[in-house]
Parts: C-alpha cells; structure tokens; sequence
C-alpha cells in the first residue's frame, strides 16, 4: 500500500505514534509517505520507503494568523496526486481531519477517490475537542472520515459521550517497539544519580497541567520521608517553572533533576524504579507503556484509558485524581521491598509485552484494507 501519514511532528504522543508507525509499515514494505510542518522528532533516519513532504505556510501580512489548514489541505491534495496515495491516515481530528475532509473533496474534481482514516489520541477529543469553537467541525469531520479509530476503549466512550458520532469506531491500542524499550545496562548512570543506591523515580511528559506534574513534587516528598531516593523529571513545558519553584520550597530540589527533552529516554527508564504518572486525563498512557517496556512499575492516577494499561496491584498501583497521599504510600510499600518491586517490575514487562508493535501492526494494516475496499 502506499500511506499518507498526517501528524504533528512534535514530541507529543500523538505524533510519536503516527511516526511509529509509519516507520514499522515502511519496514514491512508499504510506501509511507508523511505530511507534515516539520520532519517529525523521531523520523531520524533514510529507508527507502519513507518520504516527508513539508506543508510550507505563506504569513501574508493580511492574515494574523497564517491558514495551516488550507496548505495542509493542499499539499495533501499535491501528495494524492502525484504519488497515487491509496490512504490517508490522519492523527489527531484538529486540524488534521477537517483538512484530509477537503482534500477528499478536492481530489474529487480530478476523478480520484482517497478513502481517510482519522486516529483519535485523546486531548482532540477530551479537551480540544469540547470546546464550542471546534466542536462543530470536529463532529463533521469525523463523521466525513471513511474509517475512525481510538487508543482505548475509554476514548471511543468519551467520543460517543460528547459527540454526535454516527460513525464506528475501531480501538487500536497505542504499540510500544520492543526492540528499543527495553532493559538497558546503564549501571554506571545510575551509580552518578544514585550514588549510595537510593531508589530512582521518573516522571515523562510534556508539563502540561492536565499532566499534574506539580503533584509529582509532592508525592516525591512524602516518599524522601519514608525512602533514600532521586527524582527525575523528563520533558518541558509551561508548568516545569511552577515545579522547580515547589521543589525548592519542599526542600527537594537537591534530590531533583530536571532533564528537559530526550530523546534516548529508553536510556533514563533502563535505571529508573518507579513511573509516576499522576495525570487528571489520559487516553492511552504511552509514557506509561514506555516505562514498563523497561521494567519500571507505575502508580498512576485511575483516569480515562490507564485502566486499560496498568494493572492495579500487578504491574503497579492506581490512585484517584489529585490523591498525592495514596500515591505516596503505595510508593513506598513498593520501593521498600525489593521482592516485591522486582515481581512487580517483571509483571510490568510482561504486561508490555501485549501491547508489542508486532501485535498492534497487523490491527492497522487489516484496517486500511477494509476501508480501502468500502471505498471502491
């Protein structure tokens, strides 16, 4: 098949999935063929199967805002065209689906018909999504798509919850790449984090505040109580001031680090004990998944699609939003018994290994196949 792959080329989990995946279906022989702003964060390597065409965007000084969906309309129209796309595939409705809706129309005055597939990620739904501004045209342009999928089952709930949707939808879970998440000797790192072998905890996400990244401080707190131990804090965004600011008033910031954005993160979760996860929404938990690739347990908050991943009381514990006491002592009976953190730890890996690209790929290439011949 040859696959047109729209995505945000951002270190966000949508566009680490989109880019994931275009890489396995090139690996297993298809074209794919991403349509993008911007090179994707992970598509850092030549096959030949892999093409990125970039949506250049013209800022006329009429425009306060330059008009991303119209050339993104029509670069995807340019892509059809003359690389004689069978499908594309667009992740993240806004603004990806309404776009792909009027390619499809425009491809059609040229006789070409273009069946699209709109993945939805979470945040395009549950956040984005409900606001009354897009709403309308989210609505539309899912409904318009030829075949809808989500990363869980709570997502596909929340979706027919809060929109009038008359489409299916297909869950594909989010994949992880078992070949890259793994357990990695790194015994050397983690001698320089932890010196006298205090126990290291990690945190991964964007700093947005939905993610609660501040109620990580705080159950780091309670834990240092309790356990010798590290913390580190992967990512940037607009709230990783606010917790730099909480972890020098709780006293913490001399057992904290603040690593920015990485790219080798499998490198940091390979010396890592413990996941903290304390999100208000999340779809999937692909952060998650990540680190029990590595053997990294997870407490976590119960919200949206976690359920879905991580196993209360096996691969790691789940807690109410906002319940930063929960967490803190779940933590600890973990972290002080290394016969349990190490079954839980190996239940971890275990459990990753359900969600294996192997496993996941197939589900999208059956996918595109159905929807390709409902098309005709």
């Amino acid at each position: 098949m040859k696959i047109g792959i729209v995505c945000y080329p951002t270190f966000g989990g949508s566009g680490v999935v989109a880019t994931e995946l275009g890489k396995a279906l090139a690996d297993n022989g298809h074209e794919v063929h991403f349509i993008t702003y911007r090179q994707p964060a992970r598509l850092d390597f030549f096959s030949e199967n892999l093409f990125y065409h970039e949506v250049a965007v013209t800022n006329y000084p009429l425009f306060d805002y330059a008009p991303y969906e119209l050339a993104l309309s029509s670069k995807m129209v340019d892509v059809v065209r003359f690389e004689k796309l069978d499908i594309l595939h667009v992740h993240y409705a806004i603004p990806h689906a309404s776009a792909a809706f009027m390619a499809k129309q425009i491809l059609a005055t040229f006789g070409i018909t273009i069946p699209v597939v709109t993945t939805l990620h979470g945040t395009d739904i549950t956040l984005v999504g409900k606001d009354l501004t897009y709403k309308p045209v989210v609505t539309f342009s899912i409904n318009q798509s030829d075949g809808v999928t989500a990363v869980s089952e709570d997502l596909k709930e929340s979706t027919y919850s809060h929109f009038d949707i008359t489409k299916d939808i297909e869950v594909i879970p989010n994949f992880i790449d078992l070949n890259r998440f793994s357990l990695q000797p790194k015994d050397h790192f983690k001698k320089a984090i932890a010196p006298f072998g205090e126990r290291i905890l990690i945190h991964t996400s964007n700093f947005r505040k939905v993610k609660r990244t501040q109620d990580v401080i705080y159950i780091f707190k309670k834990i240092l109580e309790k356990v010798p131990a590290k913390l580190l804090m992967v990512g940037d965004g607009p709230e990783r001031v606010n917790c730099e600011v909480l972890s020098r008033d709780l006293g913490t910031c001399e057992h904290t680090r603040f690593l920015g954005k990485q790219e080798a993160i499998e490198e940091i979760l390979s010396v890592s004990d413990l996941f903290l996860m304390p999100s208000e929404s999340e779809s999937f938990g692909l952060a998650a998944l990540e680190a029990m690739a590595c053997k990294v347990p997870v407490v976590s908050s119960n919200a949206g699609g976690l359920p879905e991943l991580n196993i209360n009381g096996v691969t790691g514990y789940m807690s109410n939003v906002g319940d930063v006491e929960d967490m803190a002592q779940k933590s600890i009976s973990l972290l002080k018994d290394d016969d349990i953190l190490n079954q839980f730890k190996d239940n971890a890996l275990k459990r990753a290994k359900e969600f294996d690209l192997s496993l996941i790929l197939p589900l999208y290439e059956k996918y595109y196949q159905k929807v390709i011949a409902l098309s005709k």
